[in-house]
């Protein structure tokens, strides 16, 4: 079948978590700046970090759609299980800045973006298994992003436990490293003379 229906599903699916997360940010009890960031300056900041893992994850997912046209019942499932992972990120990212970098909030968290960085690698070995994902190895290499991330994780929930603020910091580390645009898709694309329906 074509992955169209799958694409346009996640598309909204991302956009009504995106949605979520911002509607649970409040608007400051005084006009200056310094009651915008006692008010709001941490949620701003919590809201950004998920706001841009959820972009990640839509940037990633649109370009692996570009080099795989169809898709079969196992991929189906596996790309509900990412949205499944992605839909907590407004509850952890809330209870995270609800609970003022908490211990407990800021490890699930954490358990919240590997389980997702599980998923995404789930889907893209479901997409390899088919005839249309025979070339997956190609376009993306060794995946040592992806590789590199899940590690990060697991030191960002590790850390958590010591003092959890510093959990944050390989969370927001990953972050900026999926933050360099990723140029392996088009250059495919270029060699093999294909263009973007995308």
């Amino acid at each position: 079948m074509q992955s169209s229906r799958l694409e346009a599903f996640s598309d909204g699916v991302l956009a009504i978590i995106i949605t979520i997360m911002v509607l649970e940010l409040h608007a400051p009890d005084g006009p200056t700046l310094h009651d915008l960031w006692k008010g709001a300056g941490q949620s701003l900041l919590t809201y950004l970090l998920s706001f841009v893992y959820v972009g990640i994850y839509w940037n990633n997912h649109h370009h692996l759609f570009q080099v795989v046209s169809r898709v079969d019942g196992l991929v189906l499932w596996a790309n509900l299980h990412l949205l499944f992972w992605l839909s907590l990120y407004p509850f952890t990212t809330s209870w995270m800045d609800a609970q003022d970098l908490a211990r407990v909030p800021t490890i699930a968290y954490g358990v919240n973006l590997i389980g997702a960085a599980i998923a995404y690698s789930l889907l893209v070995l479901a997409i390899r298994r088919l005839p249309s994902g025979a070339h997956i190895g190609e376009v993306f290499g060794s995946d040592w992003k992806g590789k590199t991330s899940i590690a990060l994780y697991a030191v960002g929930i590790a850390l958590t436990f010591v003092v959890p603020w510093v959990g944050v910091v390989p969370y927001v580390a990953v972050a900026l490293l999926w933050l360099i645009p990723d140029r392996r898709v088009e250059r495919w694309l270029q060699r093999h003379d294909q263009v973007p329906t995308g």
